[in-house]
């Protein structure tokens, strides 16, 4: 038996179950009364009424309605009204609060509980007493609309929940997309910051080495020791901002006995910041730029993401001094406040032609932009009437 095919064998089987009462159903009389009408009439209407509940599911008004006209008919011809012949009008009525909304169950219970009373005050027998003509149909169909009501606000609640729970996962599965992104976004901000800086610096003292070793060699051998100890913080910093990932990953992984990986808890290497300032201004000194570092006021404790920050915009913004500038001299002043930083960095290229003097839109421009924007500063940069490039970024104290 299919899906489909159960539902609609459940409702055969009910409707023959409340069939099958309306023969008792309408035998019934008041204690002391012959009966006065013929049993096969309340037979029939019920057997209508019930065939009409095999569309109940689909069609719960309509059902509604021949149900209640055969109610009103069997009322009309004086049948005592009983759970056995309103059977089928309750379950009617029961579908309709659990398909439709409450306005129209209640509609659909009032009216029929009016017509029903009604009716049995004018046809019914004159010896029944006035509570069973009253309180007896009342009963009888407040319960299944009741009940029906129940349960439709019991599955919408339960739907809510579950859309809720969606919503959520959905939710948590896009933020945490975000963040691997912007993850993404960091890491290739970092490494391209250590590999052009570095490789920058390389190619210079190698172009340096080339030039003087037929006539100077030992001013040669000197670069290329220096050269040595730039390739050698090249791969430090590489190391660093790799390692940051494999500790986190190390930490979170477990073998499958789940004890925890041995040297998982090794720190990983430092990442640059604030203090490291000095040793950069001194790795371009061989590139053939003199940086001059001025700090004012008074240090501070400054968020670790901040000290990088600071660390990766100097580095950047010298590194383009060094290859797009043509300068000898640049200087980074860092003026500690008492709410951030904040890192100026500038140049003495001669004055630019009279034109636009925006910056170009390079990826390591929009990587200072973007770096500053992630601890929630501010950054300007462009060309000084007076020559040279100037990048200003303004640093919180905490991100």
């Amino acid at each position: 038996m299919t899906e489909d095919q159960r539902p609609r064998a459940a409702d055969a089987a009910l409707a023959a179950a409340l069939f099958a009462c309306s023969l008792p159903g309408s035998l019934i009389t008041l204690p002391g009364d012959d009966p006065q009408i013929a049993w096969w009439p309340g037979v029939l209407l019920t057997g209508v009424a019930c065939a009409a509940l095999l569309w109940r599911r689909d069609r719960p008004r309509g059902t509604a309605a021949v149900t209640i006209a055969c109610a009103i008919a069997v009322s009309a011809l004086g049948y005592v009204l009983t759970a056995l012949l309103l059977g089928p009008l309750m379950v009617a009525l029961y579908w309709l609060a659990v398909r439709t909304d409450r306005r129209t169950a209640n509609t659909f219970a009032f009216s029929t509980i009016a017509l029903l009373v009604g009716t049995g005050l004018i046809t019914g027998p004159d010896d029944e007493p006035l509570v069973l003509k009253v309180l007896g149909p009342t009963a009888w169909l407040l319960l299944p609309t009741a009940l029906g009501t129940v349960v439709r606000l019991r599955g919408d609640y339960l739907e809510a929940v579950r859309a809720r729970a969606e919503h959520a996962e959905r939710t948590r599965e896009e933020e945490a997309r975000r963040r691997v992104t912007e993850e993404r976004m960091r890491i290739a901000r970092d490494l391209h910051d250590v590999v052009a800086h570095h490789l920058l610096l390389a190619n210079l003292q190698a172009g340096a080495v080339a030039r003087m070793l037929p006539a100077r060699p030992e001013e040669a051998g000197r670069i290329v020791a220096d050269l040595s100890g730039t390739t050698s913080s090249a791969l430090r910093e590489l190391k660093s901002t790799v390692g940051l990932l494999r500790h986190h990953a190390d930490n979170t992984a477990t073998p499958p006995g789940g004890e925890a990986v041995p040297g998982s808890d090794r720190p990983p290497t430092p990442t640059p910041g604030l203090a490291e300032l000095p040793e950069l201004a001194a790795s371009f000194r061989h590139a053939g730029l003199t940086v001059t570092l001025v700090v004012e006021g008074e240090p501070g404790p400054v968020a670790a993401g901040v000290a990088l920050t600071a660390y990766r915009i100097a580095q950047e913004a010298l590194t383009n001094v060094t290859k797009h500038a043509g300068s000898r001299s640049a200087e980074v002043r860092l003026v500690h406040t008492s709410d951030g930083l904040v890192l100026t960095i500038t140049d003495d290229a001669p004055p630019r032609p009279a034109g636009p003097s925006a910056p170009s839109g390079g990826y390591g421009l929009i990587g200072m932009r973007e770096r500053v924007r992630s601890v929630g500063g501010r950054i300007r940069m462009g060309h000084r009437p007076e020559g040279g490039f100037e990048v200003v970024a303004e640093l919180p104290v905490r991100p």
